[in-house]
């Protein structure tokens, strides 16, 4: 089952469902889940490692970042990869599993918007993937809204997020062992 508004305002305030939600997120949000927004952008450099128990990922460089109260835009080239952090932070309980879905306007611009789910057990900002497919630049306010996530509820157990990307860390050091 999709948690309502209501009841998501209650989790925010008993519980800090989600962290740092804008004024607009905490009086009338659409629909019946609630916008996040564009806090950190990131390049990425170098060589990535996938193997079947360790893992390194490219370097990454901040580019942009949000400050409160001050407008900083930041271009996405056609053919560029990027990756994004929200300025919210979410702390998700055991029984629901957050579901993020880019907003239209993405697509609408020709940007590719590369995101899942909020595991039940993870806290943390949260980082997607943004790639520019269009032939156009497209122009960026940190502080936009960028995706929508949905609480859904847990029905019988589950496994708590025991990765290595809580608190929102982008990548990774050196090459790790995955858990």
């Amino acid at each position: 089952m999709i948690l309502g508004v209501s009841e998501l305002h209650r989790l925010v305030k008993e519980q800090r469902l989600v962290e740092g939600l804008c004024e607009r997120e905490l009086q009338n949000p659409e629909g019946v889940g609630f916008d996040l927004r564009l806090g950190e952008i990131y390049e990425l450099s170098g060589r990535g490692f996938l193997g079947v128990d360790e893992r390194e990922t490219p370097k990454t460089r901040l580019v942009a970042k949000y400050e409160d109260g001050k407008k900083t835009s930041f271009i996405l080239k056609p053919g560029s990869f990027h990756l994004v952090k929200t300025i919210e932070r979410v702390n998700t309980p055991e029984n629901l599993v957050g579901l993020i879905f880019p907003r239209t306007t993405l697509y609408r611009s020709g940007l590719a918007f590369f995101c899942g789910q909020d595991a039940p057990g993870y806290c943390g900002e949260l980082i997607f993937g943004v790639a520019n497919l269009g032939s156009c630049e497209v122009e960026i306010e940190l502080g936009a809204r960028i995706c929508h996530i949905l609480f859904l509820e847990v029905k019988g157990s589950s496994n708590l997020y025991r990765g290595q990307w809580h608190s929102g860390r982008v990548s990774t050091r050196e090459r790790e062992q995955q858990v």
